[in-house]
Parts: C-alpha cells; sequence; structure tokens
C-alpha cells in the first residue's frame, strides 16, 4: 500500500517540474515505476499466501484483471477473488478463495467439472448450449438464488466466445452431493456437472455467501486454445 501511495504522487510531482521535451519521457518513467511498484506487491502478496500449487503467473494475472475491472468499476465485491484450477485432477482441492485484505487463503476447496470436459482431469471445455462442457476463462459473480440445487449463485462469463454463454447454460455455483471425498473413496474422483463449478454441500453456502455480487472469478487450465484466445489473461495492466 505504501508504494501503491508514493510511487504515484513522486512520479507526478516530478511531471510539474521538468521541462516539457522531458515529460513524455517523465509519463513514461512514472508507468514504468507504477508497474514495478505493483510487481513488487504482487510478489510479497503471492509469498504470503504460502501456496505453491497456485501458480503465479496465473495468480498475478487475476490480480492485473481485477484491477482492470475494478478500474472500469466492474467489480462491487473488492474482498475476494476466486480461482479454480483445473490442471488439478478432480480428486485434489483446487478452487482457492483469496481474501486481497488480509492476503490469505479463506476457502481451499474441492470443485467439479462437467461430464463432457473429462474424467479426473478436465481436458476439453466449450461455450456451447447442452455441452455439459466447463467454460475456462474471467467471470463475475452475480446473484444468489434457490433453486434445483438448493442455494445457488448466478456466473456471468466476460470473455465473448469463450465463457459468455454461461447464464445461458445456467452454469452457477452449487453444492452437490457428488462433490464429496466419501464419492471419491467409491470412483477414484469426483462425480461431474453439467457445466457447473460444483461444491460440497457442506461449504457451498459459506462460500457462495462471500464470494457473491460481483468479484472475480477465474477458471483457468493450461489449455492453449484459452490462452491464445483469452485478450483478458493476456492483458497487462494499462495506465493513465
Amino acid at each position: 500500500m505504501f508504494l501503491r501511495l508514493v510511487i504515484p504522487a513522486f512520479a507526478f510531482w516530478l511531471t510539474l517540474f521538468l521541462p516539457v521535451s522531458e515529460k513524455g519521457q517523465s509519463l513514461s518513467s512514472y508507468a514504468d515505476n507504477l508497474k514495478k511498484a505493483f510487481s513488487e506487491a504482487d510478489d510479497a502478496f503471492y509469498q504470503q499466501l504460502g501456496e505453491p500449487s497456485i501458480p503465479e503467473t496465473v495468480f498475478k494475472s487475476s490480480l492485473d484483471v481485477y484491477r482492470k475491472l475494478k478500474k472500469e468499476k466492474q467489480i462491487v465485491n473488492h474482498r475476494v477473488i476466486t480461482l479454480i484450477d483445473f490442471t488439478k485432477p478432480s480428486h485434489e482441492k483446487r478452487l482457492f478463495v483469496i481474501d486481497l485484505e488480509a492476503k490469505k487463503i479463506l476457502f481451499k476447496s474441492l470443485v467439479a467439472h462437467g461430464r463432457n470436459s473429462g474424467e479426473h482431469y478436465a481436458t476439453s471445455f466449450s461455450n456451447m448450449p447442452q455441452s455439459h462442457q466447463s467454460s475456462l476463462g474471467f467471470y463475475l459473480t452475480g446473484e444468489p438464488y434457490t433453486g434445483r440445487h438448493g442455494y445457488s449463485l448466478c456466473l456471468d462469463g466476460l470473455e465473448k466466445g469463450i465463457n459468455d454463454n454461461a447464464r445461458k447454460r445456467a452454469v452457477v455455483v452449487h453444492g452437490a452431493s457428488y462433490v464429496s471425498y466419501a464419492f471419491i473413496d467409491a470412483y477414484g474422483r469426483l462425480g461431474r456437472s453439467f457445466g457447473c463449478p460444483a461444491l460440497p454441500e457442506e461449504t457451498a453456502s459459506a462460500i457462495i455467501d462471500v464470494i457473491q455480487n460481483r468479484s472475480l472469478l477465474f477458471i483457468y487450465s493450461d489449455d492453449t486454445h484459452y490462452m491464445r484466445d483469452s485478450r483478458l489473461f493476456n492483458s497487462f495492466l494499462s495506465f493513465p
């Protein structure tokens, strides 16, 4: 926080006193310094989390997208970001809810993928209705409701052609009995959804209550098509 306040103020002060011919260079330095400040703060944040199973580049990309959407006033719930890591098998905990203020992990949970995305691993992804596959990418959480799967949470996909059919497909966060260690013991993997990131029944409500109301959620994998096509994942911070 100290760096985020001091570096922009210092860079702006320099622009007031530099000759006009040097202001272009000073503004460039301003952007460079600000990026460096964020980078250093993000490095410290990642180390403080103490969760090496979260890829560092994914974590930092998520923070970049969070800042971009916050600047655009799309984020309402500023407290958390949620990461779902589909590079991991379904019997491992692969959902992480990160408290951005306390800089700690609030929840680390099992989470299911779509039945047509794969067995133990999610390897195929789709944005198409009736595909019963998971969709990668960045989402904003929506409003909670009580429906067929009990207490659930709507999701709005932010990436055109990648996950923007989430509402149309009824891809939501909900609890499910097949997301449990009992199911893993019986079948060697979690059960699978119709594309929803389903959670254990005993923790779904608590997680939904924390992440609801337009917080950032990122479902990722090492899928070459996504990494090539996603403008958000490949974006860099833009500075005024």
